[in-house]
């Protein structure tokens, strides 16, 4: 066998299988997309002995050989292609102990593919709290593959399991001998056409390629006509050989049970996890809880985040302060700090809020309650033509858009596809955190209500509630307009309550924090940098003018307040004539109606790149146009800030104005690029655009006209 060899990793869901392949890799992974589709692609190179490394592939989880999803398919393709470059050396299933006859399903399909296979057996603690005792030995004899017991969260069983790769590998263990079930027996014809036309295949192999031969794409349009022949010729009922095949698995399934398998009488047992989902998951109180849940995550974002981010705002302050003082007045200087450090500074100050976020996210996945929101969802979801599937891309929408529409994937149905991939950049994500704090900070004082509750806190959960419902009423509407007709079924399995693993959730927050720094970090310095030009130069003539008129101005008095005043007239005049300045005023009138001015209207073109960018663009223009208050905060800066006839910009009309705006505007290129990959067509971000532009844009006018 070849060195490395390629090893694939399937089981069902919430089975175990991605904390085996952090476990077996460490850090040696890399994320890609699977050639011809969008979704991704797991690998990692793992030392299973000093001369032996394998290719782990991490297929997508899967409860039988027969796909129903784009992600189900990819692992049928890779277990199918006999010329595919993830083709694998051996397959690692994954198989939870606690549910065993509903994992051996997969299982004993897998075996009849005769690939060399492993089974690894998770959840062994579980299987024996249920008062399931399983014989290795026996089960190991009956599949006629190896059988091992792993804990991956605890490294358990893991130099076992790499000691029967190792045998594989050298070859002393080969495919299965025998078939799990007689597959010949169910299409004879049939399977020994598909063999003729493609020597090398499996019994079982054939009977897939004859029920799936339009959507393996390995297949040529001839060899695909051949077998739609032959199943005309032969007569081929591909429904009934399927329930033929189940039925017969299952048969065998429950005899291997019997012999090898001992459990208690399950009415004798009440699992923790039966007992808390008995409350979690109650028709009221289930939904009291989730409420709570919610605004303990939003008021925590506020209440623990609030003593580091002072900190970053005063230091990067005193930063600007103490480098204003050294550095001569020229403009290198005048970039380092009112491009450079304002920028860094816009970023640095987010990053508790990024990190405390994905941190609370993270624990709610690990203990098992984000699949329970799912469930406590679906009936809402089916009301507005989707289900409870739809729920996890939404929820993960409060992350990221771009990976949360790629997870709709997992939606059979088309149509709820469709519907949810348009409707989640309206949840409100990790990128509108920034802007939603600095305008609730400038606008919504800072008292409790009833005597314990952030106020704050409170509108930040409004604002993220108010995304929900908007994504649930558009839906309502998509689901009028969108004809496609397809029945779906939610089928979940709720996997056990268990306490996060804090390791995992800290090197997630500091993988987030990172990819905040790195991938929104360099798009908001490069454009803090164009737009430190931008506000520092313009048309010679009307700047000329500016400086000519100061001068003068200058010249005719001594008083200090006097040329104090003077000297902030001139930078916010030099700032209205610079290019930024023409460019905002060029589109202050369609702005203006929402309660906002040119300085904003900047900021609504420059964070279409990334909404992040909204803070830097202000940092930028406010540290341009005020370079006398340089140790000053941003959120002091705006607070400061006035309008033409003196009024502040920052009233609470327009910061609520401007909240709703971004909490309904798709600023984000990256979200139309990742739509229109997922969908194959422009036609659908267009629209996506479109829509979501007129809500903000009328939203927002309401509630400035309201509050005003």
């Amino acid at each position: 066998m070849k060195v490395p060899i390629n090893i694939a990793l399937v089981g069902n869901p919430n089975s175990g299988k991605s904390s085996l392949f952090n476990a077996l890799t460490g850090l040696n992974q890399k994320v890609s997309n699977f050639p011809g589709v969008t979704v991704d692609k797991k690998t990692g190179i793992a030392r299973i002995t000093p001369q032996l490394t394998a290719n782990i592939i991490d297929l997508p989880g899967t409860y039988s050989l027969y796909p129903k999803s784009a992600d189900e398919f990819v692992t049928y393709d890779v277990l199918l292609n006999p010329n595919g470059e993830d083709r694998p050396d051996m397959v690692l299933i994954i198989a939870d102990a606690s549910n065993l006859k509903r994992n051996l399903l997969f299982c004993s399909q897998i075996i009849d593919l005769k690939m060399p296979v492993i089974i690894g057996l998770t959840m062994m603690d579980l299987a024996k709290k249920k008062g399931i005792e399983i014989d290795l030995a026996g089960l190991e004899r009956e599949l006629g593959v190896p059988v091992v017991a792993i804990n991956p969260r605890k490294n358990k069983g893991l130099p076992a399991l790499k000691k029967n790769i190792e045998l594989i590998a050298q070859e002393k263990f080969g495919a299965p001998a025998r078939d799990f079930i007689e597959n010949h027996q169910l299409a004879p014809g049939m399977i020994d056409g598909v063999k003729q036309a493609l020597p090398g295949l499996s019994d079982y192999a054939a009977l897939h390629v004859a029920v799936n031969y339009d959507e393996l794409e390995f297949l040529d349009k001839s060899r695909q006509q051949s077998i739609r022949n032959l199943q005309q010729q032969q007569q081929f009922n591909k429904t009934k050989v399927q329930a033929e095949e189940i039925m017969q698995r299952y048969a065998r399934i429950k005899h291997i049970m019997n012999s090898t398998v001992v459990e208690t009488d399950p009415l004798q047992q009440q699992l923790q996890t039966e007992r808390i989902d008995n409350l979690l998951l109650h028709r009221f109180w289930g939904y009291a809880i989730l409420l709570a849940v919610l605004f303990l995550l939003f008021q925590s974002i506020f209440w623990i985040a609030s003593y580091p981010m002072d900190l970053i705002e005063a230091a990067f302050g005193s930063l600007s302060g103490w480098a204003s003082g050294i550095l001569p007045d020229n403009n290198f200087s005048d970039l380092l700090v009112n491009g450079v450090i304002a920028g860094l500074g816009g970023i640095a100050v987010f990053i508790p809020q990024i990190m405390i976020l994905f941190g609370l996210i993270t624990v709610l996945e690990d203990t098992g309650y984000m699949a329970r929101i799912s469930f406590l969802t679906d009936r809402l979801m089916r009301q507005v033509g989707l289900n409870g599937k739809s729920v996890m891309p939404l929820i993960s929408g409060v992350a990221c858009a771009v990976p949360a529409i790629m997870a709709a994937r997992n939606i059979e149905n088309s149509k709820e596809r469709l519907i949810t991939i348009m409707i989640t950049p309206l949840m409100s994500c990790s990128a509108r955190l920034p802007i939603y704090t600095i305008m609730i900070a400038l606008v919504i004082p800072n008292k409790p209500v009833l005597g314990f509750l952030s106020l704050p806190g409170l509108v930040m959960m409004g604002l993220y509630l108010l995304g929900f419902f908007m994504a649930i009423l558009v839906a309502a509407v998509m689901k009028l307009f969108i004809k496609i007709r397809e029945k779906s079924y939610f089928i979940m399995e709720l996997p056990v309550y268990r306490a996060p693993r804090w390791k995992n959730v800290g090197t997630t927050m500091v993988e987030k924090a990172k990819i905040f720094v790195m991938d929104a970090g360099k798009v908001i310095m490069v454009i803090s940098i164009i737009l430190w030009f931008l506000a520092s130069y313009g048309p010679s003539k009307p700047m000329q003018a500016v400086h000519t008129k100061y001068e003068q101005l200058k010249s005719q008095t001594k008083d200090s307040t006097q040329l104090a005043d003077l000297d902030h007239q001139f930078r916010s005049d030099k700032l209205s004539a610079s290019y930024a300045g023409i460019l905002g005023h060029a589109i202050e009138p369609a702005v203006k109606p929402l309660g906002f001015d040119w300085k904003i209207g900047i900021a609504l073109i420059t964070s279409f790149a990334a909404r992040e960018v909204f803070v830097g663009t202000m940092a930028t223009l406010y540290s341009v146009g005020d370079a006398d208050e340089s140790d000053a905060t941003l959120r002091e800066k705006m607070a400061s800030a006035t309008r033409v006839d003196g009024t502040p910009v920052y009233t609470l009309a327009t910061g609520l104005s401007l909240m709703i705006f971004y909490a309904f505007a798709m600023q984000c290129m990256s979200t139309l690029a990742i739509v229109k990959r997922e969908t194959k067509s422009w036609k659908y971000p267009i629209i996506q655009f479109v829509y979501m532009t007129a809500i903000a844009y009328v939203c927002s006018w309401v509630v400035f006209e309201i509050f005003k």
